[in-house]
This record gives structure tokens, C-alpha cells and sequence, in this order.
């Protein structure tokens, strides 16, 4: 390894061991740009939980606890990530947690009160969530089955805040039965086909997709704790399922519940169409992991380590992703993603980038996001010509390991040293 990047890597240590860089600071400055960018928008806030190995052995765990099935150990990264919910643009983090397992629960989950089960987090993360994204027109706060829970459905929901949850509970409702008894009485209203992206195990293609929907009341479960909490809540229900699905193909079937209205299968459509959007949650996750910061192979030795690096791994390829979405173009502004004194930088670098011939030079409208995602494919390797393949993540993150530096510098280019 060369000196510098030896320097380099042993300031970062001393940068997380300092007690001053908490890891709370850390998370609060996730939002730092997003609180702006969501002004007037409708945003659908994602959330989900992603869990992080870490390679241990017997005897040198790091500290880190158990995660998933079998003798695996890492951390737990819950993320909320606000996206615009017209064009599916992220417009950065919102707030979350990173957490340690220590030991395993002695007690029952059932037997648990709320403020003691790991499922708390759906809750409080949705809460800090109305204060940071409170410039937002609307916000729809999303999760998959896990965050599906009687609590949050009756105490989340505020004026212009809205829950869209794929159901996991097939819930006693109103007027006796089962949700799903409910539900399958209902006629199918419609039939669309959709794009379905690639997934771990499955590849993209699309699906025929037919349409049901209508409101339901979901009963109060018996459990430990709810009885302050009212005896039934009215919920909207959007099934889309794949009837025919092909041969050795596992079929698509969402059971959506929402607070949103529901009147007609136009509006049905719509909220399919925020939900597949989820799918940007688990983009981001594959970029802190796999697919771009390869978080996973880190070599710091203690899990308070670890967790902050997680926050800030977390905060960088937030960045990569909103980088890679803008390639193409689009009329989100720089500012989203990138502080004046960034952008001011990236004036300079695109300067330098661009060239005579027009083939070469930046096609996109200056200070827009997509204007910097091509300064920043450029700097990461990318040749800029248009019939080029489009940069991937890995090259929005070697460019933006540039920037950074290029953009640190840039800020002391006037300081004088007697």
C-alpha cells in the first residue's frame, strides 16, 4: 500500500475512535441535505432493516453479536430513505438505527413490552421521520411484512401521513372472519402488465398483474400493553396478484394495506406503483455491501467501530445511488445531493473534463444532479462518450472518493502556512 493512502487510512481510524464522532451525530447527519430537498413533495419514506457480517471466528468476535441463522455475527442496519414519489428520485436519508445484538432475549417476544422488542424501531424511526421530512406535501412511510403492527397503524398516521405496508398478519377484522376471507370475496377490478426488476433469486421480466381492492377494519390483537390503543382500525387493502404466473416461476402476490383513499383502480395502480419503489431500499443496501462499498470486508476490530462506519457507508452510497438514477438525466437540482461549496468544486472539475469536441462535453443543464453525476463518472474512469456503456456504482464510487478529496483541498487552496 502506498504512504498516502497508508495516512489516509490510519487518520480514518483515528477519525471513528475519536469520542467526540458519536455514532448518533453520525445518523443526524444523514438528513442534513434531505430536510431541503423534500420541500413541497409528495415522498415516499422507505424503510427497512439489512443485516451486516462481518467475518469472525471463535474467541475473536470483535464484539459484534449474533445476526440471522447459523454462527453469523454483524451488525443491524435499519435505514429510512426518502424518495420523490412521482419520478422515484432519492432524495437522501432520513433517520434510522445501527445496533448490536448483546446476548439473546430471555424473556418471550410475546410477553415483551414494545419498548423492549427490536420491533420498536419501525415506530420510532416513522416518528423522527414527521419532524425531519416536515416540509413534505405528503408523506407515505413504507416498509415491507415485518413492519406490519396493530401499534404503529393506530398511533403513525397523521394529516398528510400515510402508511404503506405489504400485509404479514392475517388479522380477526370488523364484523367477524379473517382479512384474507375478507379479501377473497372481493372481484378483481383490473389487469396490467409490469416490469419486475431483478432480484437475489429471481430475474427481471414482467407479469400480468390483476387488481383488487377495498377497506377493512383490523381488530386489536391480544398482547401485552395495547390496551390503550383503539379496538379496530379502518385500513384500505390493495391486492395485485399474478393469476397465471409461468411455468416454475414463483407468482407475485401483494396484499398492500394503506391509509390512504382507495376509490377507484386508478388509484389502486398508484399505490403498486409506490410500492415497487420499495425496491430502492434494497439498492441501497447492495451498494453498502456487494455491489459498490463492500462494507463487509472491513477489518476494524471493535463493533463500536463498526457500527459507525456502517452510519457513514450508509450516507455514501445513499450518494451513489442518487448518482446512478440521474445518469440519464432529469431536472433534480445538484443542491440534493451536494453543498454549494461542493458544487462550486464541481464548476471547476467540469471545466477541466470537458473537451473540444462535442461527443465530450456535458450534455446535461449545469448545477442539475445529472450534470454532476456526469462530472462525477468522469472523475471516476467513466470515457463520457455517449455510446459508452452508462457508469455503474462502482464508478460513481471511485469518482466520488476522488471529489472528496479534490473537494477537501479545494477548501484550504487559500490557506497560507507561515
Amino acid at each position: 500500500m502506498a504512504g498516502g493512502e497508508r495516512d489516509a487510512e490510519v487518520g480514518f481510524g483515528r477519525f471513528l475512535a475519536n469520542p467526540k464522532v458519536t455514532l448518533e451525530r453520525l445518523i443526524e447527519g444523514w438528513s442534513e441535505r434531505t430536510r431541503s430537498a423534500v420541500a413541497g413533495r409528495h415522498v415516499l419514506a422507505i424503510q427497512d432493516t439489512s443485516e451486516i457480517h462481518f467475518s469472525t471466528r471463535r474467541g475473536h468476535r470483535r464484539g459484534l453479536g449474533e445476526v440471522g441463522k447459523g454462527n453469523a455475527h454483524g451488525l443491524l442496519a435499519h435505514v429510512m430513505a426518502a424518495v420523490d414519489a412521482e419520478n422515484g428520485q432519492s432524495l437522501g436519508l432520513v433517520t434510522g438505527s445501527i445496533y448490536n445484538r448483546e446476548g439473546r432475549a430471555r424473556i418471550a417476544h410475546a410477553q415483551r413490552a414494545r419498548k423492549d422488542k427490536e420491533s420498536k424501531r419501525w415506530a420510532e424511526t416513522a416518528r423522527k421521520a414527521k419532524s425531519i421530512l416536515s416540509d413534505a406535501a405528503t408523506i407515505t412511510i413504507m416498509s415491507d411484512r415485518e413492519g406490519d403492527i396493530f401499534e404503529d397503524w393506530a398511533s403513525v398516521p397523521g394529516a398528510n401521513v400515510h402508511l404503506l405496508i405489504r400485509m404479514m398478519h392475517d388479522r380477526g377484522v370488523g364484523g367477524g372472519g379473517t382479512a384474507s376471507k375478507v379479501i377473497a370475496d372481493w372481484p378483481f377490478m383490473a389487469t396490467r402488465v409490469v416490469d419486475l426488476a431483478a432480484t437475489p433469486g429471481r430475474e427481471a421480466r414482467q407479469a400480468s398483474l390483476s387488481l383488487r381492492f377495498g377497506q377493512i377494519e383490523i381488530r386489536r390483537p391480544h398482547g401485552k400493553g395495547l390496551g390503550h390503543l383503539p379496538k379496530t382500525v379502518t385500513l384500505r387493502v390493495v391486492e395485485a396478484m399474478e393469476r397465471e404466473p409461468p411455468v416454475g416461476v414463483e407468482a407475485i402476490h401483494w396484499r398492500l394495506l394503506t391509509t390512504h383513499a382507495v376509490d377507484e383502480a386508478a388509484t389502486a395502480w398508484r399505490i403498486v406503483d409506490w410500492y415497487r419503489r420499495r425496491w430502492i431500499i434494497e439498492q441501497l443496501f447492495r451498494l453498502m455491501k456487494s455491489q459498490g462499498l463492500r462494507l463487509e470486508d472491513s477489518q476494524l476490530e471493535s463493533a463500536e467501530a463498526l457500527m459507525k462506519l456502517t452510519a457513514i457507508a450508509a450516507r455514501a452510497a445513499c450518494a451513489v445511488l442518487q448518482l446512478v438514477q440521474a445518469r440519464d438525466g432529469g431536472d433534480e437540482p445538484a443542491s440534493i445531493a451536494f453543498t454549494p461549496h461542493q458544487i462550486e468544486v464541481l464548476d471547476h472539475l467540469n471545466q477541466k473534463k470537458q473537451e473540444t469536441t462535442a461527443l465530450r462535453k456535458n450534455p446535461h443543464p449545469r448545477h442539475s444532479l445529472s450534470w454532476a453525476s456526469w462530472i462525477i463518472a468522469r472523475l471516476g474512469g467513466w470515457n463520457g462518450y455517449p455510446s459508452a456503456k452508462p457508469p455503474g456504482p462502482i464508478t460513481m464510487r471511485n469518482g466520488l472518493e476522488y471529489f472528496q478529496i479534490f473537494a477537501n483541498g479545494w477548501a484550504r487552496r487559500d490557506v497560507c502556512i507561515p
